[in-house]
């Protein structure tokens, strides 16, 4: 028997080692002291069958961690999106309630400067209108007035006017004939 260079050690003080036996065998010696040895005679086959087995483990694990971590990170990806999702809804939420309270502020400024336009108007106009009559009640007292109406009929202009000058009136009435055309 060769030994081989292998030496295996535990968490405890047990000591293995392995060496090449007759026949394709191998025979591993295991002792938790120097003094007892514990002798296994494995076969190359049954050695291979445990090599394969272990590597079909390892594959199996490995197979089973890649699916663990694609599936991590489908609903790592899915996450994602559902975060944009939820931010872009957030933003134009944020953009949506900006937007109309800017609104409401520009319609309520609007609002109170209309109110203070129309009300200065409405002043204006009723100083015009005040003013107006003063000076109709004044223009008419001192200069008179002139106030009639006429009537047109086929070939006839028919005139009413009435002219007052202060306290005295004047009333005209006129039928004009109209030329006629051919």
């Amino acid at each position: 028997m060769r030994a081989l260079p292998l030496k295996l050690t535990d968490e405890g003080s047990k000591l293995m080692q392995v060496s090449q036996g007759p026949a394709n065998t191998f025979i591993f010696k295991c002792s938790y002291d120097d003094t007892a040895d514990e002798k296994v005679i494995i076969s190359i086959e049954d050695t291979a069958a445990v090599f394969i087995q272990g590597w079909w483990r390892g594959t199996l694990v490995r197979r089973t961690l890649l699916h663990a971590s694609l599936r991590a990170w489908t609903i790592q990806l899915w996450w994602r999106q559902i975060r944009v999702k939820l931010m872009e809804n957030r933003r134009r939420n944020a953009l949506d309630f900006y937007a109309r309270k800017e609104w409401a502020v520009v319609t309520l400024q609007a609002w109170v400067r209309m109110w203070r336009i129309r009300t200065r108007y409405c002043r204006l106009l009723n100083a015009v209108r005040i003013i107006q009559v003063y000076w109709r009640w004044h223009s008419c007292h001192t200069r008179g007035f002139i106030q009639g109406d006429y009537d047109l009929k086929e070939n006839q202009l028919n005139i009413q006017l009435e002219i007052s000058l202060g306290s005295q009136t004047c009333k005209v009435q006129q039928h004009i004939p109209l030329p006629l055309k051919e």
